[in-house]
């Protein structure tokens, strides 16, 4: 059985990384995450790419908080992500924009 550790590289995030590279469009990826996400997960990670979409937009972190709900701290989190110039959530973003 495997064995997923919180925040340590496995062999299970990397199946899985594979699996989505090898999805071919957004109907299939939908679909996919429909499959493996619970209805609170897909949430989650919604709220989550849709704060970091405020962020890259330059929306202040307060009025994001308010309008989500959510704590100043997953806000700064997605602001630490942003700021990295390796980041590939901000690369994805500012391709986005373009």
């Amino acid at each position: 059985m495997l064995k997923i550790e919180k925040g340590e590289k496995t062999s299970g995030i990397e199946a899985i990384a594979a699996a989505l590279c090898q999805v071919k469009n957004r109907r299939e990826m939908e679909q996919f995450l429909g499959e493996v996400l619970t209805p609170a997960e897909r949430y989650d990670l919604a709220l989550r790419w849709e704060l970091m979409r405020r962020l890259n937009t330059g929306m202040p972190q307060r009025q994001i908080a308010s309008d989500l709900k959510i704590s100043l701290c997953k806000i700064t989190r997605g602001a630490k992500v942003l700021k990295n110039s390796e980041s590939i959530s901000r690369k994805l973003l500012t391709e986005k924009k373009s």
